[in-house]
């Protein structure tokens, strides 16, 4: 027998919880995003299948999806702790499955390690279980390590199961975008281009001595190895202990003055703050995020002298970060993100390079 790694991913998962809650719905363009009010300044968080045809998608302005949508489209709030409920069941069903370890690595995904001879049937089975205990679909990517098992996921959308190996990697992915690989995003993917190297076959036969000189050499030979689908294959059934805390709120009107722009950082950094303090954590680093109108997005970030339990001295670094903004710029959306220390032998804070957030 050999060992494998699951990749298992809800299909639409927001939009598929609000329409077991509202089955009148399905069939319907469904947008899901901030208050559910298209007018107020807020992004989609997800779209039904029904809704993406008309070119909507995940982080897009609200306005600029009421422009997209349909007549019959639905806009609804944010619902957290439906879907916080929802992925629970989700991730009890699958522990059930005989035989697997889950890892999990998002509300609406995780990776299953399992020993068999025949991973379709054990994908197969996932899907069952949880379908049976929540009535959602979810896509099952069948891979020899976890790189490859994600990827395969997105072929098999959705309620579908694709099987990516070292066997048919470059049938699959050679002649596409590096784009499409997890963890290049469209920064990194200009990076990549500007070395004349376009698609995942070109990444996997570049130089890697050009990629160490560009990325640095833990993600210079990171990407280069992603070009041949190289990555880890163990599944850390640990719970997963969050790295920060952050806040963060878009302005239904823009903040002009300094004054506000002060107000605004100093609430946010004592949410974020006290986040961490709940849990008996000290901040080590504080990082800001700012987004100018009408849509430039900056961040910034700090490293303490110390670990510090003061809310002020977190106040202050996220005051000190807000003082590089431009003055004369209008702001939209601000953030703050605080670092905490992490315990030992508690949960993993090393996962695979994934694109990241505030």
């Amino acid at each position: 027998m050999a060992d494998w790694v699951l990749h298992v991913d809800m299909d639409q998962f927001i939009a598929a919880v609000e329409v077991l809650r509202r089955p009148e719905l399905a069939g319907r363009p469904l947008i899901v995003g901030g208050r559910g009010d298209p007018t107020e300044r807020a992004v989609v968080s997800t779209a039904s299948y029904e809704a993406r045809a008309f070119g909507i998608g995940s982080g897009m302005p609200l306005r600029i999806a009421a422009r997209k949508a349909p007549d019959d489209a639905v806009f609804l709030p944010v619902d957290h702790p439906a879907y916080e409920s929802a992925s629970a069941e989700v991730m009890a069903a699958l522990r059930a499955v005989p035989g697997v370890v889950v890892e999990v690595i998002g509300w609406d995904e995780c990776f299953l390690g399992v020993t068999t001879d025949d991973p379709e049937e054990v994908a197969r089975a996932a899907q069952t279980a949880v379908l049976e205990a929540t009535g959602l679909h979810c896509s099952v990517g069948i891979g020899d390590n976890r790189v490859r098992a994600k990827i395969a996921t997105e072929f098999g959308k959705p309620r579908g199961i694709f099987r990516l190996t070292a066997h048919n990697w470059f049938e699959t992915m050679g002649a596409r975008p590096t784009r499409d690989l997890w963890g290049v995003g469209p920064k990194v993917q200009k990076r990549l281009a500007a070395h004349g190297i376009h698609t995942v076959r070109e990444l996997a036969d570049a130089d890697e001595a050009v990629l160490v000189d560009e990325f640095g050499p833990r993600m210079g030979v990171w990407y280069h190895g992603l070009g041949s689908g190289l990555g880890p294959s163990a599944v850390d059934p640990t719970p997963w202990v969050a790295r920060s805390h952050s806040r963060e709120t878009t302005y239904q009107q823009n903040l002009t003055a300094v004054e506000q722009v002060r107000d605004a950082v100093t609430e946010l950094a004592a949410h974020a703050f006290d986040d961490c303090a709940a849990e008996g954590r000290a901040v080590v680093r504080v990082h800001l995020k700012v987004r100018y109108a009408p849509f430039e997005t900056r961040t910034f970030g700090h490293k303490l002298v110390a670990p510090t339990t003061r809310r002020d001295d977190v106040i202050a670094a996220a005051l000190a970060l807000a003082a590089t903004m431009d003055p004369q710029r209008e702001v939209r959306l601000l953030g703050v993100r605080a670092e905490k220390t992490m315990p030992e032998g508690e949960g993993s804070t090393e996962r695979t390079p994934v694109r990241g957030r505030i």
